[in-house]
């Protein structure tokens, strides 16, 4: 399916967009990051992806452009196989934090998401077994870099150390907090945190 210059431009400034911030943008950002005075052009250009099956949209809520993987020459990915191989990418601290250690293997996942860059991490501690997630089980998480209040976590401490923690804002810290009565919370300033994921679900091998 062709797409003009202009068009493949707009898809990838939509897709490098949701893929930093975690959402998609507004019609005005759209506009400002293209140089696009008029909002009818960006609407126009974002109605053709659409009918191009490029963009998917939620007329519902805002900030609702989902984007649609292109294979080559611009045609659309088909929906996930059944069964779809996600990365086994490493091991993550479940306790005090550790280096994260690049493991070259995968795990199927087909039955159970068929959401958009997701991958699996291995729990090392029992620091969220309040959660019934502990050593050994896998975690299922969904890459962003933004989290709500409370919600279970991929964080990078100091960009060196990766832990999985409930996340709270607390004015300019961050408290990374532990789902096991046994354990302190790790307090570090704001800037010192990456989010680098959500969890969405949790394996376990018995």
């Amino acid at each position: 399916m062709a797409i003009t210059r202009r068009q493949r431009e707009v898809y990838d400034f939509l897709q490098n967009f949701i893929e930093e911030h975690g959402y998609s943008p507004s019609f005005e950002e759209i506009g400002a990051g293209l140089g696009l005075s008029s909002l009818a052009t960006v609407h126009k250009h974002i109605s053709n992806l659409q009918e191009k099956g490029l963009l998917k949209r939620d007329y519902n809520r805002s900030r609702s452009i989902d984007v649609v993987k292109m294979r080559s020459r611009g045609k659309p990915l088909a929906a996930a196989p059944a069964d779809l191989t996600l990365p086994l990418v490493g091991v993550i601290a479940a306790g005090r934090p550790l280096e994260a250690v690049e493991n070259p293997e995968s795990i199927s996942l087909g039955d159970f998401t068929r959401a958009k860059d997701v991958y699996v991490l291995q729990v090392k501690g029992e620091s969220m077994q309040d959660e019934h997630i502990v050593d050994g089980d896998y975690v299922l998480v969904e890459k962003t870099r933004t989290a709500r209040d409370g919600e279970i976590v991929v964080a990078l401490v100091s960009k060196s150390e990766a832990t999985l923690k409930r996340i709270y804002q607390e004015g300019e810290t961050i408290r990374l907090q532990p789902s096991n009565a046994t354990m302190k919370p790790i307090i570090v300033p704001a800037v010192d945190v990456e989010v680098q994921g959500r969890v969405i679900g949790v394996l376990r091998k018995y």
